[in-house]
């Protein structure tokens, strides 16, 4: 009688258990459903760039359809327009401007800003110090993509940021040198993030040595929604799944994997894109990438 009745208070606690535990399930699965609609529209991922990228600005229309029209008229000059719809990056390194935006491209329809931020991109300097080139480079695994280890160097600088940080890697270019007697040369190209304690705030002016140096809130973004990463995606569809991917990523749909850099040659400084606040530059500053 005893065991009967053990197994019969076991039965009734069960149920309540598997009940709970269906319940969770459904509300994942209701999770899972929005999270795949939000990022199946692109006014969806312009709302999770507001909420998620805390470094931002705000170009009024005509700059959105200037530098959307810039980033069509790229790919269609790199022999590409004929892409199906995706996202794509574009990053204006002109000096007074400094900038990143990030275009829904439809087909037959005007780019979609999901969002722009400020960069830093090449600065004079010392040896190996490079102009960031300018074209359509293509984000592939032929490049593999790495993360930061956040380990500082000899003067406290975290070059690629925090540790986990994803570098985002555009392969060997032909770059302008901005030492020396000048000429051209290879340089990695690579979009990455720097130390948020001192270089960060520094973003929107030309700091680095030739890479672009963006937030690390738009690092987490572009890696967690997997916007540039439509070639990863790729070759985990195929088997051969890229560890960089974050086990957590929620990929858009109509991921890209172009970045574009212009140079719009600007002698002003316009309103919406205004200069970080200035100060001594750090110690060791010219020692990050």
């Amino acid at each position: 009688m005893k065991e009967t009745g053990a197994q019969e208070k076991n039965t009734g606690a069960a149920v309540p258990g598997r009940l709970r535990r269906a319940a969770r399930a459904l509300v994942f699965a209701a999770l899972a459903g929005a999270l795949a609609t939000c990022w199946a529209d692109p006014m969806g991922l312009r709302q999770a760039f507001m909420e998620q990228v805390d470094r931002r600005l705000d170009p009024p229309p005509d700059e959105v359809q200037r530098y959307g029209n810039l980033a069509r008229d790229e790919l269609r000059r790199a022999g590409i327009a004929e892409e199906p719809p995706q996202y794509a990056l574009l990053v204006d390194r002109s000096a007074s401007v400094q900038a990143l935006f990030a275009f829904w491209l439809p087909a037959g329809a005007a780019p979609v800003l999901i969002g722009a931020a400020p960069v830093s991109t090449g600065r004079r300097g010392g040896f190996e110090y490079f102009e960031t080139p300018l074209g359509v480079f293509d984000h592939s695994v032929a490049n593999p993509d790495f993360r930061a280890e956040g380990t500082r160097n000899e003067f406290g600088i975290r070059g690629y940021g925090e540790k986990g940080m994803r570098v985002f890697d555009f392969g060997w270019q032909q770059a302008r040198r901005l030492w020396g007697r000048g000429g051209t040369s290879t340089m990695r190209l690579q979009m990455h993030a720097t130390d948020p304690d001192r270089l960060e705030a520094r973003l929107g002016s030309v700091q680095s040595k030739g890479c672009i140096r963006i937030a690390a809130s738009l690092n987490r973004f572009l890696d967690r929604l997997g916007v540039l990463d439509a070639d990863y995606l790729r070759a985990k569809a195929e088997g051969s799944a890229p560890w960089v991917l974050p086990p957590d990523q929620a990929p858009v749909e109509g991921a890209g994997r172009y970045l574009i850099v212009v140079d719009t040659g600007r002698s002003e400084r316009p309103a919406w894109s205004p200069p970080p606040k200035s100060g001594p530059l750090p110690t060791g500053a010219d020692s990050a990438p």
